[in-house]
Order: C-alpha cells, then sequence, then structure tokens
C-alpha cells in the first residue's frame, strides 16, 4: 500500500487510456485495447483463471484477441470489460 501517488512502473512505455479501482484489485486498459490487473485474486477477480494475487500488472491472457475499450472494478471482488464490438465481458 503507498500513501502517495506513484506510478505503476510496469505500465510506463503504454499509453493507458482507462484504469479503474476496486477494493483489492486495479484494472488498466491501453490505447491497443489490452487490459492488465492486479492486486487481490482471491475471488478470481483479476481474470488469470486463477485466485493468486499479482504484485504487478499482467495482461488478461483470455481477452487477448479482444478489443476492450472500457474496464469496470467492481468492490465486491469481480471486473467487467466492454470490447469494441459491444459485447461485455464478467468475471470475478
Amino acid at each position: 500500500s503507498e500513501r502517495r501517488p506513484r506510478r505503476v512502473e510496469a505500465l510506463a512505455g503504454r499509453s493507458v487510456v482507462a484504469a479503474a479501482a476496486g477494493l483489492s484489485h486495479s484494472v488498466a486498459v491501453t490505447a491497443d485495447g489490452a487490459i492488465f490487473s492486479w492486486g487481490g485474486g482471491k475471488f478470481g477477480q483479476l481474470g488469470h483463471g486463477d485466485e493468486e494475487p499479482r504484485l504487478l500488472p499482467e495482461l488478461i491472457e483470455a481477452l487477448a484477441g479482444e478489443r476492450v475499450v472500457a474496464v469496470s472494478a467492481g468492490q465486491s471482488g469481480f471486473s467487467l470489460a466492454l470490447t469494441a464490438d459491444g459485447a461485455v465481458w464478467s468475471w470475478g
């Protein structure tokens, strides 16, 4: 945990266009439509197919073929993504 704003260095060099934070996890979308998540994974809210936490942003491989345009991180362990084709994806 940080008490002051700190740049997320693992995303440096990527053009992040959207980000959201839940109670224990965060998600970010880049200009090319990739989606990354990190933080607590107890409910599968990171989208990596397990419940392991991630200390650094990691690409959500299940959505690698999609162009994500918006994202939301719920307070109770879930995430949502909207893709360019109008589909809504949910996990956690």
